[in-house]
């Protein structure tokens, strides 16, 4: 159902900090449901075709090389309004300008290391989740 899921995926170096478990408990207490989850990691031709949209950007390289340095967990989200409030919850890109609260502020390392993806569109959110979770283990 359009706008009642996003898609997140909790990044490498809130994995690599053991940030999963308090990340997933902020999400789950803002009423989020949590439809599909896993644990994985991506290999960089696989993290290249996820952020093949920025693939013309001088940050591409070291963006699929950081997103393939570890373990990543993707997860597709229900909740009324999911995408905008979500992205309430995560907070900005850069956690200086994070408010106080939300999981950048309180996760993320620097504007590269934001411990957490968060889609900006009901439709986005329909192809990332494509990209990690087959039709059936998301409904």
């Amino acid at each position: 159902m359009a706008g009642n899921r996003t898609f997140t995926m909790i990044k490498p170096d809130a994995v690599g900090a053991n940030n999963t478990g308090a990340i997933i408990k902020m999400i789950e207490e803002a009423g989020f449901r949590i439809v599909a989850m896993k644990m994985t990691k991506m290999s960089g031709e696989r993290a290249g075709q996820f952020y093949a949209v920025h693939k013309e950007r001088p940050f591409y390289a070291d963006l699929c090389a950081y997103m393939s340095s570890g373990h990543i967990v993707p997860m597709v989200l229900e909740k009324e309004n999911a995408v905008a409030d979500f992205r309430t919850l995560i907070g900005a890109t850069n956690p200086k300008e994070a408010a106080e609260g939300t999981i950048r502020s309180l996760f993320a390392t620097s504007i590269e290391a934001n411990a957490i993806h968060g889609s900006d569109s009901d439709e986005n959110a329909s192809l990332e989740a494509g990209f990690f979770f087959s039709e059936t283990e998301r409904f």
